[in-house]
């Protein structure tokens, strides 16, 4: 289909630093309070250690919130309770600080890009650093034909992959990854559908839009309907991606593995951006150690996926509300667990706390 190998990722893509993280391990037995003893915030030190290559890690500077918007054809059939075309209106607010995840994102101290892959729009509708990677506007209905071209689907991923290359060269030292869209969640729930060999009805949920029974119906039809041709490419994961993707999504895709090539570590938001990881780990196995999922979205198309890659989401606060919210509530625990793991007291020589824990840690190298 393309002259892009994906499978260059295969060798591109190494797994955080395991030295790292087996030093991160003794470090942290001699520190107070003792092992384990703060939880979820022990594992996200130990996963920026070794993300980082640093012992201690080392605080947050530069976290940012990265949204890929885009238009689905889908949303024409009924399959959100927002208008198709919504979107636009979406990545405005957002630009203006005027949505939930601009509100968070100037709390957390995190910089906020959306990038417009593919919305229903003129360029000179947004900023031209929004739109300077755009596709096309829209995508196609994926029910019944292709969401992209195989040129638009390489220019997607392309686009993606520059993306990530623009935050690691900026200094971005922690990504929030989500989606602007309306209509994403269908799309996502037959990547994944496809990938995991189930049903349709498996993986349709409400959306962060809420839909009702009969839009539902709608959903799980349009699923079905696209996992017939799906299936046919399954072979080929920009194919696939072209087929029932859309260019967000092809684009947050290429964008996570070259995160992962750039050492970058990712938070993931929502059905949207783990149907795109789902794929990256198709292309490389290695790729979902640099990934953290943030927040349970509610959708079932995401709960597979997660669990497909083996990831568990740090968060179960009930945000469905898509474009990086969820997401953003883990970044302020990653941002503790960071400033933790940099500060740390030694524990006194001799503390029992100390030598339980060190001696817990004594057969790390055995099992890392």
């Amino acid at each position: 289909m393309s002259g892009l190998n994906l499978d260059d990722f295969t060798s591109l893509i190494e797994r955080p630093d395991s030295g790292a993280r087996r030093d991160a391990q003794d470090w942290r037995a001699g520190r107070e309070p003792r092992p384990d003893s703060l939880g979820r915030l022990d594992d996200l030190g130990e996963w920026l250690a070794s993300a980082q290559g640093s012992v201690p890690a080392k605080p947050i500077a530069q976290p940012k919130v990265v949204l890929f918007a885009g238009d689905h054809g889908i949303a024409a059939a009924g399959v959100s309770a927002r208008p198709a075309g919504d979107a636009l209106r979406l990545a405005k607010a957002a630009l203006a600080g005027e949505s939930a995840t601009a509100v968070l994102a100037r709390r957390f101290g995190a910089g906020l890009r959306v990038v417009d892959m593919g919305l229903d729009c003129e360029a000179s509708e947004l900023p031209e650093d929004v739109t300077k990677h755009k596709v096309r506007r829209g995508c196609g209905r994926i029910d019944d034909e292709d969401a992209l071209t195989a040129e638009e689907a390489e220019a997607a991923f392309l686009a993606g992959m520059a993306v990530a290359d623009e935050e690691a060269d900026s200094g971005t030292d922690l990504v929030v990854l989500g989606d602007i869209s309306v209509g994403g969640t269908t799309p996502a729930g037959v990547i994944v559908a496809a990938l995991c060999g189930t049903d349709a009805s498996v993986v349709t949920g409400r959306g962060g839009s809420g839909i009702d029974d009969l839009a539902w119906m709608r959903k799980c039809a349009a699923i079905r309907d696209a996992l017939r041709r799906a299936r046919k490419v399954l072979g080929d994961q920009l194919e696939l991606l072209g087929a029932v993707g859309g260019a967000d999504l092809t684009a947050m895709t290429g964008f996570l593995l070259q995160c992962a090539v750039r050492r970058t570590p990712v938070i993931l938001d929502g059905a949207v951006a783990s149907a795109a990881a789902l794929v990256g780990q198709r292309v490389a196995f290695r790729a979902p150690d640099w990934w953290l999922a943030g927040s349970v979205s509610g959708e079932p198309s995401q709960e597979k996926a997660l669990d497909r890659i083996a990831l568990d989401a740090v968060l179960d606060q009930g945000v469905t509300a898509g474009e990086g919210v969820g997401a953003m509530l883990t970044l302020p625990l990653v941002q503790a667990a960071a400033e933790l793991w940099a500060e740390l007291p030694a524990a006194p020589e001799g503390a029992a706390g100390a030598d339980e824990g060190a001696e817990a840690v004594g057969s790390v190298d055995d099992i890392t």
